[in-house]
């Protein structure tokens, strides 16, 4: 320094460390190393590489979109909650219906008919609206031990693989809606007179999507065709089964389980809904029609 050269002021100490974005008043040093924002001790979350900041953490997670099944389901522990939950009400209707209060198995039950003569009279479903619930509790009740044992075993070796790669929603709209085709195209067939019980109909649609689903996956189908004409066989040589309600059901469930199966991944909800919802407005028109000419 020349000896005419002003003193230059020295800094007095080190500078401030920026406080916390979050806590203005807490000095810290450390930084989001996402987006660069000062974090005290406790606003740091540790990451892979330094720490994130909670706002980068929140948006982190928004976008991370769920895991989903196979075919767009969210995935469960217990992949077989809705298969035990419908064998339980199937067996708590059986013991209602069968030993506590039988004449609710006829209530319940999917009965119809008409009688024309110089008074026509229509009763159960064929009478209206009012009675078409009996549609869809037809499912849940069963003439006997050996029919509910049959039915339940059937749906604990089909349910819970479908149900897996479906997820719960979409399992149960596929039980449920082969189950009310079943029922609605026995009353079709039989021109109103018909009297039927059993989640075979059900059963026979989760058949039928297995059969897609093998298909998609291009596992062997060897084994579910087998299945399927063994089935059939039993269904047509036994006159006290309807075949009608395993036709139905057959058919609706194969249609809704290419359609839940099949939708291509850009559109997969909108698709899946308009499967669902076709289906059910066919098995809406089905029993309108066929009331309304009963009626005519």
């Amino acid at each position: 320094m020349l000896p005419d050269e002003p003193v230059r002021p020295q800094p007095e100490g080190p500078a401030p460390l920026p406080g916390c974005y979050r806590h203005p008043e807490r000095e810290t040093g450390v930084g989001c190393s996402r987006c660069g924002r000062p974090i005290c001790p406790d606003c740091m979350v540790s990451a892979s590489v330094g720490f994130h900041c909670p706002e980068c953490v929140r948006g982190e997670a928004a976008e991370r979109r769920p895991a989903r099944t196979l075919f767009g389901g969210l995935p469960v522990t217990d992949g077989a909650l809705v298969t035990k939950a419908l064998i339980a009400v199937n067996a708590l209707v059986f013991l209602v219906t069968e030993y506590l209060s039988p004449e609710w198995g006829v209530r319940l039950a999917m009965l119809s008919g008409t009688h024309a003569g110089a008074f026509p009279v229509r009763f159960g479903v064929a009478e209206g609206p009012g009675e078409w619930y009996r549609l869809a509790t037809a499912v849940f009740v069963h003439a006997g031990p050996f029919h509910i044992l049959m039915n339940m075993v059937s749906l604990w070796v089909l349910g819970p693989q479908l149900e897996r790669v479906l997820g719960r929603v979409r399992y149960l709209a596929l039980y449920l809606l082969s189950g009310l085709a079943g029922n609605a195209f026995a009353y079709v067939v039989t021109g109103g007179n018909v009297y039927s019980v059993g989640a075979s109909g059900a059963i026979f649609g989760l058949l039928g999507a297995t059969a897609v689903l093998f298909r998609v996956t291009r596992t062997p189908l060897g084994p579910v065709i087998a299945l399927l004409v063994f089935n059939l066989v039993i269904t047509f040589s036994v006159s006290a089964i309807d075949w009608r309600a395993h036709v139905g059901g057959l058919i609706a469930g194969a249609v809704t389980g290419a359609g839940l199966m099949y939708a291509p991944r850009a559109r997969r909800n909108l698709v899946q809904g308009l499967t669902v919802a076709g289906v059910l407005a066919v098995v809406v028109l089905m029993v309108v029609v066929e009331t309304a000419r009963l009626g005519a």
